[in-house]
């Protein structure tokens, strides 16, 4: 199993490495490939079983969507080919249509999927965030955090949802649907890191992604155990969600 690690030199805020060690402990026999930002992302050329990216600064999505921008047709085709992607934080901006702030333009994204962000750098959202995913197997809480100067807005949220928000805000403050979820690409404004605070979700992708049997996350019982306190700490009547 081969597992591509996009920029992680620049791709590392709040913590979201950790999903790539939770990773690496989990899967032990995998083999981690770390792209640097100066190198060629393997999965362009060669057959990876997962891709991940992660949270990022603003200025470094402009220089990875330029970076990215000639392979984006082959990055659709990746998709669309059913290539697993986990991509978490503001990386999922990458792959709208443009980046604006205060109205202006920033920069175009891949333009892979319909929608486009918008941010104020003078106001940050933070939030603790609860939502649910159907798993195909049943309903899957799925908690975090967001930390935001903007939202997205766009019909691919409304068309590809990954979560129905319960707590917290959705892609943007006018609907619940959060994240997109096509084929096999997940992405996510949640950080958290998102694999460490849900193992539910990493069981899942393990299993129906990855094809690993038989096999729970690492430190599963632990895991567990914070997973359905933070639930339900979370949901509890009265709690705030905004920070």
């Amino acid at each position: 199993m081969r597992i591509e690690v996009l920029f992680p030199e620049i791709c590392n805020l709040y913590g979201e490495l950790a999903n790539v060690r939770y990773l690496r402990e989990s899967l032990p026999d995998a083999e981690f490939v770390e792209t640097p930002f100066t190198g060629q992302p393997v999965f362009l050329t060669e057959d990876v079983d997962l891709v991940y990216m992660g949270t990022m600064t603003e200025q470094a999505q402009v220089l990875i969507s330029e970076k990215l921008m000639p392979y984006r047709d082959v990055i659709r085709n990746r998709i669309d080919d059913g290539m697993n992607f986990l991509i978490t934080g503001n990386a999922l901006e990458v792959f709208g249509k443009r980046i604006l702030e205060d109205g202006k333009h920033i920069c175009d994204g891949l333009g892979i999927f319909d929608f486009e962000s918008r941010r104020d750098k003078r106001k940050r959202y933070n939030c603790i965030y609860v939502g649910e995913f159907d798993s195909g197997e049943g309903i899957m809480k799925v908690v975090g955090y967001k930390s935001l100067f903007g939202f997205a807005y766009g019909n691919a949220f409304k068309e590809h949802a990954f979560l129905n928000t319960t707590l917290g805000y959705g892609i943007n403050k006018e609907i619940s649907e959060e994240g997109i979820y096509v084929n096999n690409f997940i992405a996510t404004y949640i950080t958290g890191p998102l694999l460490v605070l849900n193992p539910p979700l990493l069981e899942w992708i393990m299993r129906e992604k990855l094809g690993v049997e038989g096999r729970k996350p690492a430190f599963y019982d632990d895991a567990m155990k914070a997973y359905e306190y933070r639930v339900e700490e979370y949901t509890r009547p009265g709690k705030g969600w905004e920070y």
